[in-house]
């Protein structure tokens, strides 16, 4: 971290600003928008309540209006912002709709070119205790900033209306900010809001700041049960793979810590916290650190086992978040704009109707923000040179993408090998049958003696790839057609979808032609596999290095391995027993179902078994256009089908050799 220390300790060493007045103001505010909540229709005068008293302020405010966004199946929706279907509707009547309400303080030493973004976001339909507290946390933060004369860029704070979700309501807000929309019909809700006062027209166009240089989403969670003390849960995980700059994790961990006595937590994997079998390997490490430390002090490797525990844990819930390709906030629609971002949500100690402890969180919470504010606003130009890629082990301890490439690049290494061996191997079978007619033996088969096809043999083999690259191509394409079918259970969905997917297969092989009867080797279909899953992986670790990584553990042993199973009949019965078995166990391990089942019960502690279960996470990353979606179907599905082809293979020539 070598630019963001000078960032905290400046922003450390001055004093902060924010005092018990700014959080009883918090609190007499919190009480106001609860009175407006009660009687709240649409949330209108929810919007009104804030855009008042941020106009009490001096500072500028309008609104801003979004319908929901479409989560119906589109094939380019990958390739497009997932805001594009959140506009306005051109009649402008529509009833299901959110409204945001923004602030804007500009900055006094400031030339409107730079903005920091404070969002706090509520569900105007159901407000909650904790989201007046998150609201008033949020004003009483944003009331001290337009008092300070230090500010030297300009501020916004967005209060999202997060009835369709916090993340629609923060990603329509940012791209009509980025995207403007001119529109003939932009007044019509907003005089509604004031009851047609058009005076107060001008408060109600589209405003906008300076560029965007970090964003700090603020909530307050559930009351926690257990610990001494309030703490902070950091979410950074944006869209496929995407991370905040590490810097400002690392400001926001050095303050809360250091300076307000939070107790600073990221993400884990629970199942994993509670393992007793991830405890034993975490003791023989321990124990095996102990030894070798006592042989040379320097190696300082007998961590402790609940550090190791603890440390796994955030390890796999962060890569199985960024392989996920789904943000775990509405931080993540920041980073779609190249904007850092960073949620932060506080979870109390104390039940939220205690007046005094509640204040207390407000002062530590308000001072926390100042600070992160403080440190963005010295500087000279954006987060740029610490780390974009890395896996969290901690709040303040990462793994680094020059460490983790590491493993990813052994992972890959042997492939081309592989695949350049077996291409060999497969000249050298097509001359033994010369070699044998030489030698004088002179029973040789005759389809042996026609197979010397020489290089055009790797035609077979790449039309059968391509033609199941074309079959996975429409199994993809398949929910765009299913999910134009009314009143579908996912199980039902899942059912068609299986179904498609093998009359489509069958229909290609019907047209093409199957690689058993056209006499592809099988040495040629692995190595075509090979390659194919080489290429795969090799772009897709530029997309998302999390899906790549997790990809290639398990669809690279399952390509090693892989060999026709009757190809061991000479074989001894416990090496062929255990060829066997790990190609069945390799086979079915790689089958993408199988994959979601191992995933849900590591994340989720559940193992149970839903047809239907595969067809909703699948729509979930359609839906948030993964590319882990095109990952699993462009790439680990057809892999998964030739390493089949490869296991079924007949092996008729070799047969052949064998006899002769």
């Amino acid at each position: 971290m070598p630019l963001c220390q000078w960032h905290y300790r400046d922003s450390s060493s001055a004093n902060p600003l924010f005092s018990t007045e700014d959080a009883i103001e918090a609190n007499r505010f919190m009480k106001g928008i609860e009175a407006a909540a009660g009687v709240s229709i649409g949330g209108i005068d929810l919007a009104k309540f804030i855009s008042q008293q941020i106009e009490d302020l001096g500072a500028e405010v309008c609104y801003h209006k979004f319908l929901p966004h479409s989560k119906h199946f589109h094939p380019l929706k990958f390739f497009t912002s997932m805001t594009n279907d959140m506009a306005i509707q051109p009649n402008g009547t529509d009833t299901n709709f959110g409204i945001n309400t923004i602030g804007i303080i500009r900055a006094p030493r400031g030339d409107g070119k730079e903005a920091i973004v404070l969002v706090t976001p509520y569900n105007s339909r159901r407000v909650d205790s904790n989201e007046l507290l998150s609201l008033a946390l949020g004003f009483s933060v944003f009331s001290l900033l337009s008092r300070a004369a230090w500010l030297s860029k300009d501020i916004v704070w967005l209060a999202a209306d997060s009835q369709f979700g916090e993340y629609a309501a923060v990603s329509a807000w940012l791209n009509q900010y980025h995207n403007p929309v001119f529109l003939s019909h932009s007044m019509i809700l907003d005089t509604k809001i004031y009851d047609g006062n058009a005076e107060k027209a001008e408060f109600f166009t589209f405003k906008r700041a300076g560029t965007m240089s970090a964003a700090l989403i603020v909530k307050v969670g559930e009351t926690r049960r257990y610990g001494d003390r309030d703490s902070v849960t950091m979410y950074a995980e944006a869209s496929n793979g995407q991370m905040p700059n590490l810097d400002l994790l690392n400001v926001v961990h050095y303050l809360a810590v250091h300076r307000q006595g939070f107790r600073v937590n990221i993400a884990a994997f629970s199942s994993l916290l509670s393992s007793a079998w991830l405890r034993v390997i975490a003791e023989f490490f321990h124990n095996l650190g102990t030894v070798l430390r006592k042989i040379n002090p320097d190696w300082k490797l007998d961590i402790a086992v609940p550090d190791y525990v603890e440390g796994t844990a955030n390890l796999a819930n962060s890569i199985y978040n960024q392989a996920l390709g789904v943000p775990t906030g509405s931080h993540g629609a920041f980073r779609d704009y190249q904007v850092d971002a960073v949620s932060l949500e506080f979870s109390p100690t104390f039940n939220v109707r205690n007046e005094n402890a509640k204040s207390l969180l407000l002062l530590r919470g308000g001072r926390l923000i100042e600070g992160v504010v403080r440190s963005v606003n010295n500087l000279l130009e954006k987060f740029h040179q610490s780390f974009f890629l890395y896996f969290l082990t901690a709040p303040s301890k990462f793994i680094s993408v020059g460490v983790y490439m590491i493993p990813f690049a052994l992972l890959l290494a042997p492939l081309p090998i592989v695949a350049a061996a077996l291409a060999d191997g497969n000249k050298s079978m097509e001359k033994l049958p010369e070699n044998l007619i030489d030698n004088g033996k002179a029973s040789v088969n005759a389809d042996v003696l026609q197979n010397k096809g020489g290089s055009w043999k790797w035609l077979q083999a790449a039309k059968v790839l391509l033609v199941i690259q074309l079959w996975a191509v429409c199994v993809s394409l398949l929910p765009y057609y299913i999910t134009q079918i009314p009143d579908f259970t996912p199980m039902q969905s899942a059912v068609i979808w299986a179904m498609l997917s093998i009359i489509i297969l069958i229909a290609l092989y019907v047209m093409f032609g199957s690689p058993y009867p056209a006499g592809v080797e099988w040495k040629l279909l692995k190595a075509t596999m090979i390659t194919s899953i080489s290429i795969g992986l090799g772009l897709m670790s530029i997309i998302n290095f999390a899906t790549a990584q997790l990809g290639a553990l398990i669809v690279i042993p399952m390509c090693l391995f892989s060999r026709p199973l009757k190809a061991g009949s000479g074989m001894h019965s416990l090496p062929r027993a255990v060829l066997l078995i790990s190609n069945i166990t390799l086979a079915v391990l790689g089958f993408p179902p199988a994959a979601l089942l191992i995933m849900k019960g590591l994340s989720k502690g559940s193992w149970t078994v839903d047809v239907g279960d595969f067809w909703v996470w699948m729509e979930f990353l359609w839906q948030w256009s993964s590319a882990t979606y095109l990952y699993l179907f462009l790439v680990h599905l057809p892999c998964w089908l030739l390493c089949i082809h490869v296991l079924l293979h007949p092996c008729r020539q070799e047969l052949k050799l064998k006899q002769e």
